[in-house]
């Protein structure tokens, strides 16, 4: 095998790192299914480029981890203190209360470099739509970065005091380590995803790389196919065939190849890496990553609901332009001792990040309430966290059995929309003829078939029939809750400013349509279908009640507004429900309409 020195700068790398964020951006635009693993491309390519650079300092015996630290810090801290200010100015201006919190959370998470914990304790699912909202989403990948960063250079100068040949053994038993818990079914997806120990092995296998090559790179005509290769992945949907973890280590081993290889052997190889344009792209990689997601979430916040090609062809653009501005201004001059000594680095950051944080965490304390916002009920005055949330997730005290009373035993099984059911009932007429029980998840709740034989009543949330046969539920007491959706994000409608804002309608988000029509053919009169009171014939829903207050605040769980809205839209069907229930029990309520009532909106008892 044929062997060629390595020069102190590799154009090719900088192609790379353009292939791999250029992969980020086009996969967040949703035109690449794979283009997420641009990610792991950096990944590699760090802990390649990171290992070289201190191996070689230690076999020369200059490595100081002073040096290293003021290194990282020029080259990473202003952009992301920068980009945090932005977002956070812009949220203050635009974000409705919990998003403006949560985003508050983020800053401080992102300039901690710990916004992959934040995220792993939070959040959890990478690919949860409501994420695409998030201005400092993409910060996880800087937070596994820079706590590999911190840690790695001690744990190298450590070896290296007792025998550097130990170093690349070391690095060999922790990749496989790593690896392994990488595969471990034992482990959590999300666990895997943001967490730096499941994350680790992708960082040393450059290392290892860097040290076995020791400043040499394999010479051979081949290395476009390696290159053809990652560019295959990264642009196919190959879901069919191969899951997440087994595309990664793919990903990782490509990327391997195409940075031990000397590309000059290669004319396809140089042309797509070492071109002018994808060189520079590679060079402004960092402000190009951390600006788009800033610019996707916050024109899909507050500027156009549904991005079409032209928006995101013009937000590619912006990304561009703003990216090459603080890559000149933000990142070129910091990382330039000559023009910004370390005393005023230091200084300047320090102050940044103090004032950056501190606003940040005020926000935080405030619960994101930073004014009066009507179409929620809530004032400046009334900092409360997670109103919203909190008023939704109350009923879990209802996880109980009944009493003994001649209320009526209402049994309401399932997820978060289940939840939302039991807010309408307690905010209707009948609140005080009820008592009412709630099951989160019936297939593992012990005391389930007990209070489904006690109920009178059983609302189901979204069900299949399959599962109520499953469960042995009693079809006669059962009627199956609807699903429902307002739109993506309620930022839109917040910062709408053209005319009539309290008429705003949307269209739902995609597949709620769809999945209540297959509900209300299934279950016929037993659907209790939330749409068809609200839609009209362009299938758009309300935004807001009549008396204007937001019907959700996240697009999907009702607020109190919202819960005492369908209260009452639904005020004959329960009526018509609570009166049959009293009738096979020989009760009578002053609230319930007479069976015998001409009015009454009745349904029918069989499905």
């Amino acid at each position: 095998m044929n062997y060629t020195s390595v020069n102190s700068y590799r154009k090719d790398i900088d192609g790379l790192r353009a292939v791999a964020v250029l992969a980020v951006m086009f996969f967040h635009f949703g035109f690449l299914p794979n283009g997420y693993l641009g990610v792991d491309v950096f990944f590699v390519i760090s802990g390649y480029l990171i290992t070289g650079t201190i191996y070689n300092e230690l076999s020369e015996n200059r490595f100081s981890m002073v040096n290293f630290y003021l290194r990282r810090i020029r080259r990473i801290i202003p952009l992301a203190l920068f980009i945090s200010f932005v977002s956070l100015i812009i949220g203050i201006a635009t974000m409705l209360p919990d998003d403006l919190e949560n985003l508050a959370q983020s800053v401080v998470a992102t300039n901690l470099f710990s916004n992959n914990i934040l995220q792993a304790i939070t959040t959890k699912n990478y690919w949860e739509v409501v994420n695409e909202y998030k201005p400092l989403m993409h910060t996880w990948s800087l937070g596994i970065e820079e706590q590999f960063y911190l840690f790695y250079p001690l744990l190298l100068l450590l070896v290296e005091k007792k025998k550097r040949t130990w170093i690349l053994p070391m690095l060999i038993i922790l990749t496989v380590a790593s690896f392994a818990l990488y595969v471990s079914p034992t482990y959590s997806d999300y666990k895997k995803f943001y967490l730096i120990p499941f994350r680790f092995y992708e960082l040393s296998a450059g290392g290892i790389a860097a040290i076995c090559l020791n400043n040499k790179l394999i010479v051979h005509r081949y290395s476009f196919l390696l290159l053809a290769g990652l560019l295959f992945v990264l642009f196919t949907d190959l879901s069919f065939m191969l899951s997440q973890q087994a595309l990664l280590p793919i990903v990782i081993l490509l990327t391997l190849g195409i940075i031990a290889s000397s590309n000059n052997e290669s004319k396809l190889s140089s042309f797509v890496l070492k071109n002018k344009v994808m060189v520079f792209a590679g060079l402004i990689s960092f402000s190009l990553y951390m600006w788009h997601q800033v610019l996707l979430a916050y024109s899909r916040y507050f500027i156009v609901q549904e991005l079409e090609t032209s928006h995101l062809a013009v937000i590619f653009i912006v990304t561009v332009l703003f990216s090459i501005l603080s890559w000149k201004y933000i990142e070129q001059p910091f990382r330039n001792k000559k023009r910004i000594s370390t005393k005023t680095l230091l200084l300047s950051l320090s102050i940044s990040f103090m004032v950056i944080n501190s606003t940040a965490f005020y926000i935080y304390l405030k619960r994101g309430i930073l004014k009066d916002i009507p179409e929620l009920g809530i004032t400046k005055d009334q900092a409360s966290r997670n109103i919203n949330a909190k008023y939704n997730t109350r009923v879990f005290k209802n996880d109980k059995s009944f009493g003994i009373s001649d209320k009526i035993r209402v049994l309401v099984i399932g997820n978060s929309f289940a939840r939302d059911w039991v807010n309408v009932l307690l905010e209707s007429k009948y609140k005080d003829d009820l008592d009412i029980s709630y099951i989160i998840r019936p297939f593992d709740h012990q005391e389930l078939k007990q209070r489904a034989q006690d109920a009178d009543i059983i609302f189901y949330s979204t069900a299949n029939k399959s599962d109520v046969m499953k469960l042995g539920l009693d079809i006669s007491k059962l009627f199956v809750v609807g699903t429902k959706n307002y739109g993506t994000s309620s930022g839109i409608f917040y910062n709408y400013r053209g005319n009539n804002y309290f008429k705003q309608r949307t269209l739902m988000d995609k597949g709620y349509w769809k999945r209540n029509e297959e509900l209300s053919a299934e279950w016929k009169g037993r659907y209790i279908n939330y749409i068809e009171k609200i839609i009209d014939n362009n299938k758009t829903v309300p935004v807001f009640t009549p008396d204007n207050k937001f019907i959700s605040q996240d697009c999907r769980h009702f607020t109190k507004a919202g819960a005492k809205y369908f209260a009452k839209l639904f005020e004959k069907k329960l009526g018509s429900i609570f009166e049959s229930a009293r009738s096979k029990r020989g009760m009578y309520s002053r609230h319930a309409p007479r069976a015998t009532d001409p009015n009454n909106d009745r349904i029918s008892i069989h499905p």
